[in-house]
């Protein structure tokens, strides 16, 4: 498959245009900004070049870190669980292009699961929950494998997206066999469009916005926003919060993994590096992954750059860093230049874990699209992960993993 990759790459190019004409009109320009009000928030200085106007719920950082997050087992006040029991998981599609790069968001997201979105371009699932995250984007398109994941998370997620994938059926584009990688159409059979689907290509402002001000000079696909307080708050307003409009709780089937305590600082390895090559013919989303032994988590690297977050100008890091390899195939659904992909999320595959600076060589395991991935080492033993943030990478079964 490898072979034809690089042009299916230079066939990408032309996509993103398409997209940005088909949803700009839907937003208006200006910058995201005084989203939040209220009491305990936490507004960054205005610079008047739009990469500081964001705002973000903050809690009272003194008080006894006594609750688990659900999520990832970080631990919080009893003020912050208060807080995230109102609402429920909330997935947000942010993309990975060279030009959207720095996000917003990413350092506070709960988990995330990183693929190849098309053309060797990764595209992130960004899963918050415990955290308010403030401004997050840029918002890209839903892909169908994302769909899995997110479906892990209760009946009725909160899904945040750009348009997505899709086949019409009337015309038959997109359409030839069974049309597999149809996002859009995946969303209406399970229920969710117009309910816990916040798609921004429809419903724009105030939820969506355009920022051309947060990364100047790049193309408008790349400029779209929200905040995950507007997202929460458009899930409530159409019945969803920490229940369903039936009176049905997110959690009710949710299955959390299992969680431990960092390790002792002295029992911690000096150095580890994981390097990630996604596709060959794409070295601008190869990732490298180093541990930090005095915070026990691994800092990100994207094609040898420092991964920052736009928000705070810090460096995204992990806790746990999970390598899935998972079957990638073309979906042959005659979108231009055969460029949507599928991956083999449900079934059982090899896997590698990196926590505590260790590597672990494990076997994922999903039943079905709502069923959790589960990760078992070779005693078959369910893997804990350390409190904080999983980052989940999808790699193809080929795809090289250097670790030193």
């Amino acid at each position: 498959m490898k072979n034809n990759k690089l042009l299916i790459v230079l066939a990408s190019l032309g996509l993103y245009l398409l997209s940005a004409g088909i949803s700009y009109s839907i937003f208006s320009g200006g910058t995201v900004s005084g989203i939040l009000s209220g009491p305990k928030t936490e507004a960054p200085t205005e610079t008047g070049d739009g990469k500081n106007d964001y705002e973000r719920l903050v809690f009272d950082e003194s008080l006894p870190k006594t609750e688990e997050c659900p999520l990832n087992g970080k631990m919080y006040s009893k003020q912050h669980k208060e807080w995230w029991e109102k609402h429920r998981p909330l997935g947000v599609m942010i993309e990975n292009h060279q030009e959207s790069r720095p996000q917003s968001g990413l350092s506070f997201s709960d988990v995330i699961y990183e693929a190849v979105a098309e053309g060797g371009i990764t595209r992130f699932l960004s899963v918050y929950y415990c955290d308010d995250a403030g401004l997050v984007g840029p918002v890209r398109s839903a892909r169908t494998y994302f769909l899995d994941f997110i479906s892990e998370y209760g009946d009725f997620p909160i899904y945040s997206h750009q348009g997505g994938a899709n086949c019409n059926a009337e015309t038959g584009s997109g359409c030839a066999n069974g049309a597999k990688a149809d996002a859009a159409g995946q969303i209406k059979k399970y229920g969710w469009y117009s309910y816990n689907d916040i798609d921004g290509l429809y419903i724009g402002l105030p939820v969506y916005k355009r920022d051309e001000s947060r990364l100047p000079n790049v193309a408008t696909e790349h400029t779209v926003y929200s905040t995950t307080t507007k997202l929460w708050k458009e899930a409530k307003d159409r019945g969803l919060t920490e229940k369903d409009s039936d009176g049905n709780s997110w959690d009710e089937n949710f299955r959390e993994y299992k969680f431990q305590n960092d390790i002792k600082e002295s029992e911690r390895p000096v150095s580890q590096k994981i390097s990630i090559e996604f596709w060959s013919s794409q070295p601008n989303y190869n990732v490298t992954w180093s541990y930090d032994s005095a915070t026990n988590a691994y800092l990100r690297t994207n094609a040898n750059v420092k991964h920052l977050d736009n928000n705070t100008d810090e460096q995204l890091a992990a806790k746990n860093v999970v390598i899935l390899y998972m079957q990638e195939s073309n979906a042959n659904d005659v979108y231009p230049g055969n460029l949507h992909l599928l991956y083999g999320t449900k079934g059982k595959g090899d896997a590698v874990v990196f926590q505590n600076g260790e590597e672990i060589e494990a076997t994922w395991s999903k039943a079905d699209r709502e069923s959790r991935t589960i990760l078992t080492d070779s005693s078959g033993k369910e893997i804990s992960f350390t409190r904080g943030k999983i980052w989940f990478t999808i790699v193809p079964t080929d795809s090289p993993v250097v670790v030193n």
